[in-house]
């Protein structure tokens, strides 16, 4: 049986522990031995991180150790799966660089705030991911992100919506789902999700789905072709 962990905590305005269990449901229905956890220390067993299929991160606006990011990125490194949402994953540690690398991006803004109306367009030829998913409208948190330049980007939103000191950039498309490499391991983000109704609405949910499960899959991918990544990365020292 596959083994996922989920550690939820951080800021209770993302409803961290709601949204944990929805992914844990998720994962039950596919099979996996799912362990919930609201506590870093999770993160402490560096041996059982490496048994692990896949981690799900749903914390928010927090300070970790850098012995538990050295952890999660040296299991991801190694073919465990990363898979997360909104300020979950990608606002979760704003101090630590080496977090931000290896998940692929950090939020710096959401202009308008909650409640802006905005279009998700998917990139229908460049995934099975996202493949017949079509454009969707919601409501929530339009999330303008940092991002790293490698990500695979399965979707994507218009900046600007709402008024602010981005408009006289001009348009942008702004990544809303992508994927990356970290190591052998197979890194998954959505933006979406700043409550747990909007991780409920069908298309996010089946994304969300289908981002656990490949990730995961990595994991036996990289070990049925042996993968090695030779030395870890370990970090940044300035960030240490």
């Amino acid at each position: 049986m596959r083994k996922a962990l989920i550690v939820w905590g951080g800021w209770d305005g993302h409803e961290p522990e709601q949204v944990s269990r929805i992914f844990a449901d998720v994962l039950q229905e596919a099979s996996f031995e799912v362990e919930l956890a609201n506590d870093l220390e999770a993160f402490r067993d560096a041996d059982k991180l490496l048994g692990l299929d896949l981690i799900v991160p749903v914390w928010t606006m927090d300070d970790i150790e850098q012995e538990l990011v050295d952890h999660v990125s040296a299991a991801v490194q190694q073919g465990t799966g990363l898979a997360g949402c909104h300020g979950g994953m990608c606002d979760a540690f704003r101090k630590n660089v080496d977090w931000q690398f290896m998940t692929g991006g950090q939020w710096v803004a959401h202009p308008g705030n909650d409640g802006v109306e905005y279009t998700v367009n998917l990139k229908q030829s460049s995934s099975p991911l996202v493949e017949g998913i079509a454009d969707f409208q919601v409501k929530s948190e339009q999330y303008y992100l940092h991002i790293d330049p490698a990500v695979e980007v399965l979707a994507t939103t218009t900046f600007p919506i709402v008024d602010g000191p981005h408009r006289l950039n001009g348009q942008v498309q702004m990544p809303v789902v992508w994927t990356k490499r970290w190591g052998v391991g197979r890194v998954y983000y959505n933006s979406l999700g700043h409550h747990a109704d909007i991780v409920e609405m069908p298309p996010v949910k089946e994304m969300m789905r289908r981002g656990l499960l490949w990730a995961a899959d990595g994991k036996t991918k990289a070990n049925a072709d042996n993968n090695a990544t030779g030395q870890l990365y370990s970090g940044m020292a300035d960030s240490q």
